[in-house]
This record gives structure tokens, C-alpha cells and sequence, in this order.
């Protein structure tokens, strides 16, 4: 393995560490010793490479989105639209122990983006890029015919809200929301946008 592969082996051990322990204890109570400790790193490699929290914290959060991102496009031009859009809608709820973990995270950048402005702008770029997401899976649709036309960015932001509102009420445990019901609200609502079918697709 060469140095720049350990490289980047030991950056992703770090975040993948960081992702675990910021959704553990929370921002506010994290400290570097902790995240080098479950990394298997010294505290010394950990500055290396983030020399403060709150670079960690933002390159946390990237590593996490990209991660989700790049498993729900392993086969995108082997499948219908339909399917990929529905990957991303049930991704962005907390549907298994790794988006729950990855909804933690996400509860922190926004508890900080109200009083941080750094973190405000990193909410909101992400922000954009779910947006962009979502956008890039109905335009597919539209282009090959799967799906009617609509307004791109207004379903997106729709969708986005909704699967936003869905998500904390999961989260909290709300007894009078299951994913069933939120996936068929979320998804009755895209159906009827785009003229499809209103049964949610086999994954």
C-alpha cells in the first residue's frame, strides 16, 4: 500500500470514528482524545489532519453524505427512475441503525447552524446538494419518459420537507407515525406529481 493510500485509509477511519461518536454523545460534549481513541489513532494523527472539531464535524457530515450518496448510484442506468428515486426518498429517512446514526448527525449541524454561521453554510450547501439529488433523479425520470413533467425544484423541496418532517417524528418515536405511513405520504405525493404509480417500488 502506498503512503498516499494510507493516507486516505486513516482519513477514513477518522471520519468514519467521528460520524459514530459526534451521533453517540452529541458535538458539544465530544473531544479529539475520544475520536482518536475509537479510530485507533493517536491524538497526534488526529490533529494531522483536523486540527479542530469543528473541521472534523464539517468533514464528518461531508464523508457521511457522500457515503449514502454513492451506494444508492451503484446500478442507476441499469434501473428505472422510479426505483432510484424512491432509494433516495427512503434514504433520507432514519430507516436502519446507519441512517439513524447519520439523522443524529444531522440533528447537530442543525442545532449549531442556529448559533454557528460556519456550520449555517455547511447545513445549507448540503442542503443544496440533497436538493440537487432528488432534482437530478426526477429529471432522469422526465427525460426518459417514466415521469411527467412538474416543476423540478418545487417537487424536490417538497419531498425534501416532507421526508424532513417524517424523519424527527421517527426519530422522537412517535407512536402516531410508522414508516409505512410516511413512506406512503411521501411517495402518494411524488406519484401524483409525476403520474406514477402510488404503490412505493421494490428496492
Amino acid at each position: 500500500m502506498s503512503s498516499a493510500e494510507r493516507t486516505r485509509e486513516t482519513r477514513e477511519r477518522i471520519l468514519e470514528a467521528a460520524c459514530e461518536v459526534i451521533a453517540d454523545v452529541g458535538f458539544e460534549k465530544i473531544r479529539m482524545r475520544m475520536v482518536a481513541e475509537h479510530a485507533g489513532v493517536s491524538t497526534a494523527l488526529l490533529h494531522y489532519h483536523f486540527d479542530t472539531r469543528e473541521k472534523l464535524f464539517a468533514e464528518a457530515m461531508t464523508h457521511s453524505f457522500a457515503h449514502t450518496g454513492t451506494e444508492l448510484e451503484r446500478d442507476a442506468d441499469s434501473v428505472p427512475a422510479s426505483v432510484i428515486l424512491a432509494r433516495i426518498l427512503h434514504s433520507l429517512l432514519p430507516t436502519d441503525p446507519e441512517l439513524r446514526q447519520d439523522w443524529r448527525l444531522w440533528q447537530e449541524l442543525w442545532v449549531r447552524a442556529l448559533r454557528d454561521g460556519t456550520a449555517q453554510g455547511l447545513a445549507i450547501d448540503l442542503y443544496d446538494q440533497l436538493h440537487a439529488w432528488v432534482g437530478q433523479a426526477i429529471t432522469r425520470g422526465i427525460d426518459s419518459g417514466e415521469f411527467a413533467d412538474c416543476d423540478v425544484d418545487a417537487t424536490s423541496t417538497t419531498l425534501l420537507v416532507l421526508c424532513d418532517g417524517f424523519g424527527i417524528r421517527l426519530m422522537l418515536g412517535d407512536p402516531r407515525v410508522t414508516l409505512a405511513s410516511a413512506l406512503a405520504v411521501i411517495w402518494g405525493t411524488a406519484a401524483r406529481e409525476l403520474k406514477i404509480a402510488p404503490e412505493f417500488p421494490r428496492l
